[in-house]
């Protein structure tokens, strides 16, 4: 089954996966780190599965996110 996942929560989760930081994904993408989290937060509600841990100023992919994270790519 496909979920359609809105392309800002995509955009959001591929930079602050490939900064391993949703500060440094706010400034790439010109948002506030607030907006950032929040995208994330929805795009794991949406698909019912931990991405990001957040562990300090910094964030970690889990085992589902890096599988995400190496689809992601290819989409944005």
């Amino acid at each position: 089954m496909r979920i359609p996942v809105p392309l800002n929560a995509l955009r959001a989760f591929e930079a602050a996966a490939r900064h391993l930081s949703i500060k440094d994904a706010a400034l790439e993408l010109a948002v506030t780190p607030s907006a950032v989290s929040h995208q994330l937060r929805t795009l794991e509600d949406l698909l019912g599965v931990e991405l990001l841990r957040r562990v300090g100023g910094a964030v970690e992919l889990t085992d589902a996110g890096i599988i995400f994270f190496n689809q992601a790519q290819q989409v944005v």
